[in-house]
């Protein structure tokens, strides 16, 4: 129980630390597909009239223009505005509280899963000491090891979502507020009564199957390519062995993460969408059927990784900022 706890407090102190980190992610996620669509000329329907209307995530909306900055390479580039320039803006705004929008549903969401992860996975150990000779056991194999761990953490891992869910679209929902500036969602049980009213229990789990199918497809893919790296590339002996092997479950861990962004990005996208905020409305955002039209629409556009990086945001190829209208045209 003091361990549970101890993880809570734990949990619940990166949780806050990390919130305007992840404000600022979900409003470029959002923005950065925006159409700001404003009049005839936003529609792509310029004086001439007729041409063809671009698709809403080929231009996006944007409260601050590029600025002149230089890329990795040190070459000058024109940037989209990142994590500190996001910031200042919101702090400009909304002032520094305006950066911690969204923190008590997500404070909940962290402490309700950290005690479901701990109370499932502690069911599966009393279960596994239970059983009739357990003590005698066989050792296993590693692979076959990896394998248990893995599929109970996907159990663990999986209930925890499932549960603390709704905390999280509520969570989206508070922080897309500000580009709308609503007052929709001001408090977590005030939420959950308009989501209820609103959209009945399925509201609560908008967004919610590409967020289960990313979260076991990180984990399967970083536990199993830490084995392989463990097992075959590296080899046993070495002074410093004990300590690469732990470096290599954190490098696969970000590797997987990398790899399962667009599941995060869509999953947030349908917990917004249609949901009555002008961040997730016509004209300001498309409205998608589910969320495999909301992928093949991202994918389409070549949008999967959007958001990804709060640093070096390249321009849109191809397109000129206009000042009046806070979006490319």
């Amino acid at each position: 129980m003091a361990d549970a706890a101890s993880q809570v407090l734990l949990g619940s102190g990166l949780t806050v630390l990390s919130q305007p980190l992840m404000y600022v992610k979900v409003l470029v996620q959002v923005r950065a597909g925006m159409a700001g669509l404003r009049g005839g000329t936003a529609l792509g329907i310029g004086r001439s009239g007729g041409t063809a209307c671009p698709s809403p995530l080929q231009v996006g909306y944007e409260p601050l223009p590029p600025t002149l900055g230089r890329n990795i390479f040190g070459r000058q580039v024109y940037q989209l505005p990142g994590l500190f320039s996001y910031a200042k803006h919101i702090v400009k705004v909304d002032g520094r509280a305006g950066l911690f929008k969204g923190l008590a549903p997500r404070l909940c969401s962290s402490a309700i899963g950290t005690v479901v992860h701990s109370k499932v996975l502690q069911r599966y150990q009393e279960a596994e000491q239970a059983e009739p000779g357990a003590s005698k056991k066989e050792p296993v194999s590693s692979l076959e090891q990896v394998l248990k761990e893995t599929s109970r953490e996907m159990v663990a891992r999986s209930a925890a979502t499932l549960i603390t869910h709704p905390f999280h679209v509520i969570t989206l929902r508070c922080m897309v507020q500000f580009i709308g500036r609503e007052t929709k969602y001001s408090g977590t049980l005030s939420a959950f009564a308009t989501i209820y009213r609103e959209e009945g229990i399925l509201g609560f789990f908008a967004g919610l199957i590409p967020r289960l199918l990313g979260d076991i497809l990180s984990l399967w893919l970083c536990n199993m390519l830490a084995y392989l790296i463990n097992t075959y590339a590296l080899e046993n002996g070495v002074s410093t062995m004990t300590e690469m092997k732990s470096y290599s479950q954190a490098v696969t861990g970000f590797f997987a993460s990398m790899l399962t962004y667009p599941f995060v990005l869509v999953s947030n996208l349908m917990a917004v969408n249609n949901c009555g905020l002008a961040g997730g409305l016509l004209p300001y955002a498309p409205t998608y059927s589910s969320w495999l039209d909301c992928w093949s629409q991202l994918h389409r556009e070549g949008n999967m990784s959007r958001g990804n990086s709060l640093f070096f945001r390249k321009v849109p190829a191809g397109k000129r900022y206009v000042w009046e209208e806070r979006r490319f045209r």
